[in-house]
């Protein structure tokens, strides 16, 4: 932790706070008030507010959440480093925190005809707040835990062991609030998994194109005379025909991707192009690392 430069320690505080207040703000404007338990230890924290509160006592869903995550932090402490467990039990305790302090100021919107335009707007802004957490490289805890467990026992992927859980918890609100809420829930869950993505890994997305061709030679040439990209030749083998073909591979910026069609066009139409979409790419001629 000493070695970490302060200025690196003083903005992702910044993020995390930041984000834990825009995440507690969509939470208690359209989720809590609206019985959209949209998953994770907040949704369950919600449930359980509700049978609270139609009990007659006041269960408060941040400090639900911070318990909850406190025990599930537990299990898996020991397996994280130092730098990852800081982050996230800051944003564990940022959004447990400003969530209960903002419920009684930040104003009720929506209702239950509004259930949709709920579900947009929480799955929208509590994106925003947890994918800025993320970029700092912690968490705020949540069932994502109890899913890399359940996937390790049972060995399935994390991405399914993620759906099942919170679906259960989705399914178990619907014993609360009711069938139509669970599915607007659903809703604001996968918007918010959407939202997430597209603030962690930005808009600066490329492309990586593979070009299989004979005319490999003239074809490199123009990409790194003509497009100013660097190319790297890959050695590869026909698997019917067992000859050796050289695949050529280049990351390119996304307006980049037509003018490199129009160039394979030019130079061998029969040549075999392969283009797929990459989310972050670093080094010369793109973003520097770190």
């Amino acid at each position: 932790m000493s070695s970490i430069p302060w200025r690196t320690i003083v903005h992702d505080a910044f993020l995390i706070v930041a984000g834990s207040l825009i995440f507690a703000i969509g939470v208690d404007m359209f989720e809590i008030p609206n019985g959209l338990a949209a998953g994770g230890v907040t949704g369950l924290a919600t449930v359980f507010y509700a049978i609270a509160d139609k009990m007659g006592f006041y269960l408060p869903v941040g400090l639900q959440t911070i318990v909850m995550n406190a025990v599930l932090l537990a299990l898996v402490v020991r397996s994280g480093d130092r730098g990852y467990i800081v982050r996230t039990i800051g944003g564990i305790i940022a959004c447990g925190l400003l969530t209960d302090l903002l419920a009684p100021v930040v104003p009720v919107l929506g209702g239950e005809s509004d259930l949709l335009l709920c579900a947009l707007w929480g799955g929208v802004i509590t994106g925003v707040g947890l994918g800025l957490v993320f970029r700092t490289g912690g968490n705020t805890g949540g069932t994502d835990i109890v899913s890399q467990i359940l996937a390790k026992r049972a060995g399935m992927p994390v991405g399914t062991a993620v759906i099942i859980v919170d679906g259960v918890i989705i399914a178990f609100s619907a014993t609360v609030f009711s069938v139509e809420q669970a599915l607007y829930a659903a809703v604001a869950m996968f918007i918010c998994g959407k939202v997430i993505d597209a603030v962690v890994d930005g808009p600066r997305s490329a492309r990586a194109a593979y070009i299989i061709s004979t005319e490999h030679e003239r074809i490199a040439n123009e990409i790194l005379y003509t497009l100013n990209r660097g190319c790297t030749e890959l050695q590869a083998r026909g698997v019917w025909s067992g000859n050796s073909r050289p695949v050529l591979m280049c990351v390119l910026g996304r307006s980049e991707s037509m003018r490199l069609k129009q160039i394979v066009a030019e130079v061998d139409p029969e040549a075999i192009v392969v283009i797929s979409e990459v989310h972050e790419v670093f080094g010369e001629g793109f973003r520097r690392i770190g």
